[in-house]
């Protein structure tokens, strides 16, 4: 088997663990991602979340696309909103280096792809807006978080026809890790959701908005832009002992992604538009001001 022209360049941002009780502060990522960025053809580089901020644009001057990771929470007042009891945010440093690297990965439209809190991050820096704690703003939905706070839990998605993730899982049935308990309430402008966990209520599988009901949790979202190719999915592909090797195939797609971004400067998602955009999905991706408030604010 002949090797690739061309390995493309993906940054991974790391986790950060402050000093505690005579522990140093360092920096980690699991080596799940690392593999499955390897095993999909590309090169990982992994960014330590780094206090001079202005080191950013020559961090990522390099690369060809960023991978997201997942972890704790975001902190909801950097957003404007009050804490909820059920959040463990991030280390201050991490969240901090994390919505500037965002923010101008988002201005250069480097590819991205997000994983849980990831997905949440790129969905709140292009102006959506989260559930903080789906037991009680979304009290119908399944469950997503088991008692371990491991990935064992997982439950069914409904996946939107002309997606990235229908080109990876098809007309099967699609089950998933679960562990978070916030989620994406209001897509970005620029998104759209492209798989959702139905909730209790709701014994449909079609792919239409109107036919759900209002307890279903979004589980991925991808771009409409056709000048940035970005997505995100709330579970977790990368995990070897939750994770089927279908699940693991969504990095392969990401980096065909950014190969084609990088060939033609296009967002690939675009090529194949998504089935059946609802009215509702096409308001919200026209809508350049930022989400009505959710909860209570500073």
């Amino acid at each position: 088997m002949n090797a690739p022209s061309y390995r493309p360049f993906i940054g991974i941002n790391l986790e950060n663990k402050p000093a505690y009780r005579g522990v140093a502060e360092y920096d980690y990522v699991s080596a799940d991602y690392i593999d499955a960025i390897v095993q999909a053809g590309a090169i990982p580089v992994l960014l330590p979340p780094v206090d001079n901020l202005d080191l950013i644009p020559e961090m990522i001057s390099r690369l060809d696309g960023f991978l997201f990771v997942g972890g704790p929470d975001l902190d909801p007042r950097n957003d404007g909103f009050m804490i909820h009891s059920s959040v463990r945010p991030m280390s201050r440093r991490r969240e901090k280096f994390d919505r500037a690297l965002m923010k101008e990965i988002a201005k250069r439209r480097i590819p991205v792809m997000g994983v849980g809190v990831g997905m949440q991050l790129l969905n709140v820096s292009q102006g959506g807006a989260l559930f903080l704690h789906l037991p009680e703003d979304l009290p119908n939905a399944l469950p997503h978080r088991d008692s371990q706070g491991d990935h064992s839990l997982r439950h069914r998605v409904i996946v939107e026809k002309g997606t990235l993730l229908y080109s990876v899982y098809g007309d099967n049935e699609v089950r998933v890790n679960s562990r978070h308990h916030m989620a994406v309430d209001d897509v970005a402008p620029g998104f759209v959701a492209t798989a959702r966990c139905p909730g209790m209520s709701d014994g449909k599988s079609s792919s239409d908005d109107e036919d759900r009901s209002g307890d279903s949790v979004i589980e991925a979202i991808e771009s409409c832009m056709d000048d940035w190719f970005a997505f995100g999915v709330q579970f977790h592909p990368e995990v070897k002992l939750s994770a089927t090797d279908l699940d693991r195939q969504i990095f392969n797609e990401f980096v065909k992604g950014v190969m084609f971004y990088r060939e033609t400067g296009r967002n690939i998602l675009t090529m194949k538009p998504h089935a059946k955009e609802t009215s509702k999905k096409a308001r919200k991706v026209r809508n350049s001001e930022v989400p009505a408030e959710r909860g209570a604010r500073l």
